[in-house]
């Protein structure tokens, strides 16, 4: 005897060999032997088991499933009691088993009730199905189009507005997604390369700054409407004129400084700051896009600025006009000690807006202690000589320590050229130690009088940002109070308010203990390292866009440590797996073997060690 039976899913035939009360010992056809439950057996039937699945199989694909729905009605119902009704006569062996597969085979059409037993899908649901089943099969259609064209490396019609979602915040249910999931699989490529090669990217770049828009700029970076600003006009004027010393592309020009040479032989230094403070009042439209944006936001050939232009321009301290300024004048002998201190709000005349790259060729490291033809030589080099006193006061000074290197970046219609600058050249010292000295001063004077402030300390190697007064060791300063870019930064903007208030004795905008005071640090913090973390990440694109519009195939870099190395002339390192062990410091030479600006990788293999 043989038997038709269920095991996990799937219809069986063996043959019988011994049968015990609920269960029967079975042999296959292949000769496996296994032990069955009874309660799985379907059909008792008796010749042979060759062919009989195969026969099976064919006669139920013979078997329509919904000519059989309509024939069962909507009683509960047995596999052969419905063979019967489809046959008219009691079926075979192999009738019932291809009526059970068919059965089977159809669960939208029939709903199991047990072994062998089932129940008709009432007709509300069948056709809700059937509905669903041709959506799968016509969306299945859709995916395979889809994979074909991108395969292809066509960029089907479909995708334009899902690319933003395929790019940054992937689907993973919808049909784009599926079909740009299969393609890249198909092509060995990943989605970001597929779409790449269809033509879905501008440029690299744009991808990278897509990502960074999307996750801090939401909304775009056109700015919501504000109220008109206005700059103040009742201000005492400065008795010196002033000038600043910025970047060829500095547009928003937060500080300049003034030489004033006095009766009594001692010479008054300015340090004039914009005063955006005193037209951006809290609480305002203006004061909700400053506190929401943060800081400007810097990268190469491109920024977004903190505050709109018709912000910008009434407070920048642009050259042949006066601006409102927060001044501090620093009295010094011809010693270079510090006589007298003192602060004030003015308007300031701007006379002239000095260039790095206008000024490095007559102030540099190796002349700028040779008198030079420049106007203003005079003047930059007492401001460096006391920089020099600032720094040594602080105990920074280190004649022997050597410069570390910047980086400016100068990106138009897509080229990038990168150039070096050492950072502690006489311009950035000069410009760096008066600043240092103006946030300290600052922060002490808020901290004297008892007025709260936001400061950027350090100590015990670690930097963060307070509400209170307290040491930055790295710069050697009691206190360190952001106070000079307040075009550019909120926090400097805060701090100019309350320095405003101390020096015409209003109530600061802040006070003491002030939630909104210390949420504006913590939100500056979050957003202030993230958008360093942007530039930085934008310089590295760059870098690699720079490798590639030069053609190179060799690079020369120094080791850092184990196998990073920092490439010559640009800020990037990148790890070269085939590095040999070598000390820090070694120069070696690398072969460029892959530049990718858009995964941001560049894969090098070493080549030989320099001398």
């Amino acid at each position: 005897m043989n038997v038709f039976y269920e095991e996990e899913g799937s219809f069986k035939v063996a043959s019988v060999m011994t049968e015990n009360p609920g269960s029967m010992q079975v042999e296959s056809m292949s000769g496996k032997r296994s032990k069955i439950k009874s309660a799985n057996v379907l059909l008792k039937f008796e010749g042979s088991l060759a062919g009989f699945m195969d026969k099976a199989q064919a006669e139920a694909e013979t078997l329509a499933a919904d000519f059989l729905w309509e024939c069962c009605g909507e009683e509960e119902f047995a596999f052969d009691e419905l063979a019967q009704e489809y046959y008219g006569h009691p079926p075979g062996p192999t009738e019932a088993a291809a009526t059970a597969i068919s059965l089977h085979a159809a669960p939208m059409y029939f709903y199991r009730k047990g072994k062998g037993r089932y129940k008709a899908a009432p007709e509300e649901n069948l056709k809700a199905a059937l509905a669903a089943q041709e959506r799968k099969r016509l969306q299945a259609e859709k995916v395979a189009e889809y994979v074909a064209q991108l395969t292809a490396h066509i960029m089907p019609p479909e995708f334009g507005d899902r690319l933003d979602m395929l790019l940054y915040e992937p689907d993973k249910n919808t049909l784009e997604w599926k079909a740009l999931d299969e393609a890249a699989a198909a092509t060995g490529l990943g989605h970001l390369k597929l779409l790449e090669a269809c033509g879905a990217l501008a440029s690299a770049h744009d991808y990278h700054f897509g990502a960074f828009l999307r996750e801090y700029f939401p909304g775009g970076v056109n700015f919501e409407t504000h109220e008109p600003v206005a700059s103040p006009d009742a201000l005492d004027h400065a008795e010196a004129e002033a000038f600043s010393i910025d970047d060829a592309t500095t547009t928003e020009i937060d500080d300049a400084f003034s030489v004033q040479m006095l009766p009594d032989g001692n010479t008054r230094i300015g340090i004039h700051i914009a005063a955006p403070a005193l037209g951006i009042v809290p609480g305002t439209a203006l004061d909700a896009i400053a506190m929401k944006r943060l800081s400007t936001v810097y990268m190469p050939g491109h920024k977004i600025t903190m505050l709109p232009e018709a912000a910008i321009e009434p407070f920048s301290l642009h050259a042949g006009i006066w601006r409102p300024a927060l001044s501090l004048y620093l009295d010094i002998s011809p010693d270079l000690s510090i006589t007298n201190q003192s602060s004030r709000l003015e308007a300031v005349k701007i006379a002239d807006n000095l260039r790095h790259d206008e000024l490095e060729p007559h102030f540099n490291e190796e002349n700028w202690e040779t008198p030079s033809e420049h106007p203003y030589w005079e003047r930059l080099a007492l401001l460096h000589r006391l920089a020099e006193s600032l720094e040594k006061a602080r105990g920074k000074y280190d004649p022997n320590r050597a410069p570390q290197v910047d980086y400016n970046f100068y990106v138009e219609d897509g080229n990038v050229r990168i150039t070096e600058r050492k950072r502690g050249s006489p311009m950035d010292k000069l410009v760096a130690e008066l600043m240092i000295h103006a946030n300290a001063h600052w922060g002490g004077l808020l901290a004297e009088h008892a007025i709260p402030g936001i400061y950027r300390a350090q100590q015990g190697g670690k930097v963060y940002m307070t509400v209170n007064a307290e040491p930055h060791q790295g710069l050697g300063v009691a206190q360190y109070a952001w106070s000079t870019s307040p075009l550019r930064r909120a926090v400097d903007l805060i701090n100019q308010r309350q320095m405003i208030a101390l020096l015409q004795g209003s109530e600061p905008p802040y006070d003491k203990g002030s939630d909104a005071l210390v949420a504006a640090m913590r939100d500056f913090d979050l957003a202030y390292n993230a958008y360093n973390e942007f530039q930085t990440r934008m310089e590295r694109h760059w870098c690699l866009v720079y490798l590639q519009q030069q053609g190179v195939s060799e690079v020369v870099g120094t080791v850092w440590r184990e196998n990073l190395v920092r490439l010559d002339g640009m800020p990037y390192m990148t790890k070269v797996p085939s590095l040999p062990e070598l000390a820090p410091g070694s120069r070696v030479l690398l072969e460029v073997k892959r530049i990718d600006p858009l995964l941001m990788e560049l894969d090098c293999r070493f080549k030989g060690a320099l001398e």
